[in-house]
């Protein structure tokens, strides 16, 4: 399928483009997309609604896809020849997004997926779990997807991050009995008032969630995204999660980090990754689809949060290993208060003018939310309540054509549509002060 294929080289240093994508540029991405995706019968309704919510949220540039004619891999290569391998890995996971957004996948979606992601000389872990599904292999895509090289990444981190007594041997390893890790998260309720520390700690209390540490709490590595609910203003619902998920994951240098956001698409969506967490998430499907227009702006808002929020982090000299929200030491932030860690991280506030906040009492403190109801996330080791996020969605639409902007970072201007006619070098115009949907990463 992919051995007769030359790759586009990357450029050199010399040659690579870093500007933002103008408007041909994004309709020519928009095009490889389509083309890759595209089943026989056409983009279904979620492929449209998470498409367009997300080239609205992440250029300046709001296209509807199903108006942009597909091109084929060799053009959509040939048009990225001036892009770096970060730029063209995040084309192959936007494709990889549509992609396993379809019930069932088809085979031949499948392998043109790959056979763009061949032209453009990338890969991603995430291809060979999608060919699994496409094939009927669900517990064979589930083993790829356990195996796949973030996660294995993760347990290379020294644990001390995670606080626990004992170095962990799998990414969703429970810690079943540390009393000092207990104690540390139960300490929390000490904290200032207005801090992060005391508000992932009323995240847990208002909800019944028990501390990690003890056999029915969260992993100590999933745990780590709890920190993010509340530094990042979201609930405990489904749909929260994929939110964080999908902020986390964009946010990550480490390309490898999509496969986060695919683990919760796969859980909360398709099913097709059902065990994944190590069951520690019940998988409860059609989270997205069943309000496809505002999740997709969610998704989309999540997307664009987590790559502001890389964005400053690079250009503010914290570098590419402080953009892996799950490696870092949060208790170190616990007594700071959440705002100060929030601009510190420079993350931007969610698309909404009502929401309920991460840190505020549920709404249902004794309610027990079954798979399918609207309570919280589906915890299935924990109490599962949780606050609601109908309103947030609802807000969140607001930001569904707003193109990105800084007032410190001037439109880009002209990218020619075609790399053929390209000369190896930038037009003049500022580079991004964003991370956008296409933009490049500083890791080589």
């Amino acid at each position: 399928m992919t051995g007769s294929i030359t790759p586009v080289p990357f450029p050199s240093a010399e040659e690579e483009w870093t500007n933002r994508p103008d408007a041909d540029e994004v309709r020519l991405t928009v095009a490889g997309v389509v083309g890759a995706i595209t089943p026989s019968q056409g983009l279904t309704e979620v492929q449209r609604a998470v498409l367009n919510a997300h080239v609205a949220s992440m250029t300046e540039h709001p296209v509807d896809v199903t108006t942009v004619p597909p091109i084929g891999p060799e053009e959509f290569a040939e048009g990225l020849r001036y892009r770096n391998q970060a730029f063209r890995e995040r084309m192959v996971q936007i494709m990889l997004l549509g992609e396993m957004l379809l019930v069932p996948i088809p085979r031949d979606v499948s392998e043109r997926v790959e056979t763009y992601a061949a032209w453009l000389g990338v890969g991603d872990d995430m291809i060979t779990v999608v060919r699994r599904i496409a094939n009927g292999s669900l517990g064979l895509a589930l083993i790829d997807f356990q195996r796949s090289g973030y996660f294995e990444r993760m347990l290379e981190e020294p644990p001390e991050h995670l606080h626990t007594s004992r170095a962990l041997d799998e990414a969703w390893q429970a810690a079943c009995s540390d009393d000092e890790l207990y104690g540390r998260w139960e300490a929390l309720g000490h904290c200032p008032e207005g801090s992060l520390g005391l508000g992932v700690w009323r995240f847990y209390k208002a909800r019944g969630f028990t501390f990690p540490g003890r056999l029915e709490s969260a992993p100590p590595h999933l745990a780590q995204h709890d920190w993010i609910h509340v530094l990042a203003d979201y609930g405990s619902t489904v749909e929260s999660e994929i939110e964080v998920f999908a902020l986390i994951a964009r946010a990550n240098d480490d390309p490898g980090a999509f496969s986060l956001l695919a683990m919760v698409l796969g859980l909360f969506e398709t099913g097709y990754l059902y065990g994944a967490a190590k069951g520690f998430f019940e998988y409860d499907r059609g989270h997205l689809s069943r309000d496809v227009d505002r999740m997709a702006v969610r998704l989309a808002d999540a997307t664009y949060r987590g790559a502001i929020l890389a964005t400053h982090l690079n250009e503010t000299g914290r570098g590419p290993k402080a953009t892996d929200l799950l490696a870092t030491d949060w208790f170190a932030h616990a007594d700071r208060p959440i705002e100060e860690v929030r601009a510190e991280y420079g993350l931007p506030p969610r698309a909404a003018a009502e929401k309920p906040t991460a840190t505020s009492p549920a709404r249902r403190p004794n309610t027990i939310a079954g798979p399918g109801s609207d309570g919280g996330a589906v915890r299935t080791a924990s109490f599962r309540g949780g606050v609601t996020d109908a309103s947030a969605a609802t807000a969140a639409t607001t930001r569904a054509s707003r193109a990105v902007s800084t007032a410190s970072a001037a439109r880009s201007r002209g990218v020619a549509p075609s790399a053929a006619r390209r000369p190896p070098v930038q037009p003049t115009g500022s580079s991004s002060a964003k991370r956008t949907l296409f933009a490049t990463s500083s890791r080589p």
